[in-house]
């Protein structure tokens, strides 16, 4: 190549991996198609790759079609493209493309190619890449090593897992996390926080995932002392440490630890510069009852999303302010925020909180009518209450018959509640038979039934329920018992 088509090549490679000018793909593109070297497979290499960590993987494959003779290098980087971003089959046709076309893969190409793997979830085609792993003789490369750890352990064979990470000569954080991740997946925690005991060297990415799967794990307790060891042992938290302690210390109402990371979160700028760590600060002032702080923290948020005003408006609708909760809905829409399914579920809990009838109704409809969103069980669930709460039974009752997706048993409780509330014993009536179909294992329904059936003096009734019982093997829990 000639020492001019190298500076070309080199001024190209800067406009690419340039900050400011990586962005242009299209520019960069044209300019290098000008100069006559789309051919060049190691442009195009460092162009897909660009494409692929700005998440343009449709505009990479147009280029990478046009390609006449693409090289390991060039596959290599469509295959990376694919791993960061999916679709992740399509890394798995390429791996096929290549060797049909009798380009022999390198270490390069399995390592993201185990990592879409990774993401199809398929435990035949993961199999199958591992076995052309081993066949290509790059099972020992410790990059390959850390994706087949990564492919058993996200697909829950840990035992697989296990075995190679056993073997493995160099192991490095990374392969820890994912040992620990994968085990704790499977709901193992105990194997997950014996790992991580036995890590010579953590990152702050292990304190957080250990902290996280005690969490998940119900061990609140647990999860917050390691959260203080963490501090102790010198690792400085960050917007994730932020995000999974603040909802374990509203959990376990330890107030002063969550002031502590509001504190620090102001300090380090997480707070101003993460719009997720002002989401959990609000969440953990809600739940703590502490809405005028909750309020404070939102209103002084540099920047809000959608996660933001869904946090704020479920506090209030936590904490018994619906109506100000509504109002902070309509401030949302006039803000030209568009709301999603979480907000709808705080808004018509707001209402329902409020007694505003008339105004969830609207909201309600508005969902599908201009939004565009499906109502799901937990919304018909606001509304149900809303409306059961409020004396609206037979509306209620008609709503959930209007529903398109089936009724689950909380719904038909809800309804259920209102009506002996309300005094209307034959919607009672249809509620628990509806409960009874959906629960015929559960006693408690049919001793409801049995007790309505009493109230109005239908003893053949209660007579029936009883031989049903017995037919159906069912017995009362303790406790329970029906008149008559």
């Amino acid at each position: 190549m000639s020492r001019a088509c190298l500076q070309l090549e080199r001024k190209i490679l800067r406009l690419l991996h340039g900050q400011k000018t990586r962005k242009n793909l299209r520019e960069i593109h044209a300019h290098f198609i000008r100069q006559c070297l789309h051919r060049s497979n190691q442009i195009l290499a460092h162009f897909v790759s660009v494409c692929g960590h700005l998440n343009k993987m449709d505009y990479a494959n147009l280029v990478f079609l046009q390609t006449h003779n693409p090289n390991i290098l060039l596959f290599n980087s469509m295959v990376k493209g694919y791993s960061l971003n999916g679709p992740f089959e399509e890394a798995v046709t390429l791996f096929s493309l290549m060797k049909s076309q009798g380009i022999w893969p390198d270490e390069y190409t399995f390592s993201p190619l185990l990592k879409a793997c990774s993401g199809v979830g398929d435990v035949k085609i993961g199999e199958c890449i591992h076995g052309e792993v081993i066949k290509s003789g790059f099972e020992r490369f410790g990059s390959v090593q850390i994706g087949i750890v990564e492919l058993y352990s996200s697909i829950g064979r840990m035992d697989e897992a296990k075995t190679l990470f056993d073997g493995m000569s160099k192991r490095d954080v990374i392969v820890w996390n994912l040992m620990i991740r994968g085990f704790c997946k499977r709901g193992d925690v105990d194997m997950g926080l014996n790992l991580f005991r036995q890590m010579i060297e953590r990152s702050v990415v292990s304190w957080n995932l250990m902290i996280s799967c005690l969490a998940q794990g119900g061990r609140h307790s647990e999860a917050l002392a390691l959260f203080h060891e963490m501090r102790e042992l010198g690792f400085p938290p960050d917007e994730a440490t932020v995000v999974i302690a603040l909802p374990i210390c509203a959990h376990l109402g330890a107030i002063d630890v969550g002031q502590w990371i509001h504190s620090y979160a102001e300090s380090s700028r997480l707070y101003q510069n993460v719009v997720s760590v002002g989401n959990a600060l609000v969440d953990f002032y809600s739940k703590c009852g502490n809405l005028e702080t909750a309020l404070q923290v939102f209103k002084d948020m540099p920047c809000k999303n959608v996660v933001s005003w869904n946090a704020m408006i479920s506090g209030l609708a936590f904490n018994g302010r619906g109506e100000l909760g509504v109002e902070l809905f309509e401030e949302m829409i006039n803000n030209g925020e568009r709301p999603n399914n979480a907000t709808f579920i705080g808004v018509l809990t707001c209402c329902a909180h409020a007694g505003l009838i008339e105004k969830g109704q609207e909201l309600f409809a508005s969902m599908s009518e201009k939004y565009h969103i499906d109502p799901k069980l937990e919304h018909y669930g606001c509304m149900v209450d809303l409306l059961a709460r409020n004396g609206c039974v037979r509306m209620a009752y008609d709503l959930i018959r209007s529903m398109d997706i089936m009724p689950s048993a909380t719904l038909w409780g809800a309804l259920l509640s209102a009506c002996r509330t309300y005094g209307e014993l034959e919607l009672a009536e249809l509620a628990v038979k509806e409960l009874i179909n959906l629960e015929p294992w559960n006693s408690g329904n049919y001793v409801l039934l049995s007790n309505i059936y009493a109230e109005e003096g239908r003893w053949d009734e209660v007579e029936k329920i009883r031989v049903l019982m017995r037919e159906k093997s069912v017995k009362k829990a303790m406790g329970q018992s029906a008149t008559g």
